[in-house]
């Protein structure tokens, strides 16, 4: 029996005009006192580790404009700056607040997800999601409910400072692109002749190119950074492994050859961030490894 059978504010199955007055005032609220952001979906060709728990390869091919409110506004919280034995860590963690509606109808997605990327051109700068308070937020209480399940209105975001590692992403928001793209590492590609006769055309930073019959049965994928006609090539975000021969660009058509040392190709889908040669060259000026054992006693 409710409490009072004229006025009923907690209806199990029922949403009422209050409840969407409320709702739109905490969208305007937002509106208001909120700031503009981009939310970045993970894309669906991710694949999972279940012995890791992780994402071996991450993408992020599309942007969400969207408001949302940043709760602690004197700063970020988390352990800040931290120096551990790994070397300096930035530990910044803040507080999201995002209105359900207002997401479901700007983002496709059923809830905002752990793992997805939000870019806030305030501070120029990507965060992770690293947990969505999707059944009760406690970060705000209203007298009037709206069915069961708790606070329906906001969703809660905790995101800490992302940490780059050659995650893929290509949004088509040059400002979001655009701050990123410094970050990857670059791979340096000799092109075979040093004559305007030895290849076709010239590459664009930013395009495409990929080796193989056409795009889609590519062997390996990479993205221009810097051409230096007849000399060589400069790219990043590179998937797959280059072989010595013909690269083609995608918007430019342009054709070269280039020439791949093999002792620097590896089989991981990152080969180019692999240390194995680089070490292995280092070490034999100091550890002679011809001997049975040269860690210890033969």
């Amino acid at each position: 029996m409710p409490t009072n059978f004229y006025i009923n504010n907690f209806p199990s199955s029922q949403i009422t005009s209050e409840h969407l007055l409320v709702e739109d005032l905490v969208i305007e609220s937002m509106k208001f006192h909120g700031m503009d952001v981009y939310y970045l979906p993970r894309s669906i060709v991710d694949s999972v580790d279940m012995l890791y728990g992780e994402d071996p390869i991450k993408e992020y091919i599309s942007a969400n404009a969207i408001e949302m409110y940043l709760e602690n506004i004197t700063g970020m919280e988390g352990d800040q700056d931290f120096i551990s034995k790994f070397g300096l860590e930035i530990r910044d963690e803040a507080h999201l607040l995002v209105s359900r509606r207002r997401f479901k109808t700007s983002v496709a997605l059923d809830r905002p997800r752990e793992g997805d990327l939000i870019y806030i051109p305030l501070f120029q700068n990507f965060f992770e999601i690293t947990f969505v308070e999707h059944e009760n937020d406690q970060a705000m209480f209203h007298t009037l409910g709206r069915g069961r399940g708790g606070n329906v209105y906001l969703y809660a975001l905790r995101v800490k400072q992302f940490v780059f590692s050659e995650e893929i992403i290509e949004t088509g928001v040059p400002e979001i692109d655009g701050q990123i793209v410094n970050e990857y590492k670059r791979t340096t590609f000799v092109l075979l002749g040093n004559s305007a006769s030895s290849g076709i055309g010239s590459f664009i930073p930013g395009e495409k190119l990929y080796q193989g019959t056409d795009l889609a049965n590519a062997t390996a994928i990479a993205t221009v950074f810097e051409y230096k006609p007849h000399s060589d090539l400069i790219v990043i975000k590179k998937r797959g492994i280059f072989d010595t021969g013909e690269i083609k660009g995608v918007s430019s058509n342009a054709k070269r050859t280039i020439i791949v040392d093999k002792d620097q190709i590896y089989t991981d889908v990152f080969e180019d961030i692999a240390d194995n040669k680089r070490i292995q060259d280092e070490s034999n000026d100091i550890i002679d490894f011809t001997e049975h054992n040269p860690f210890g006693e033969p």
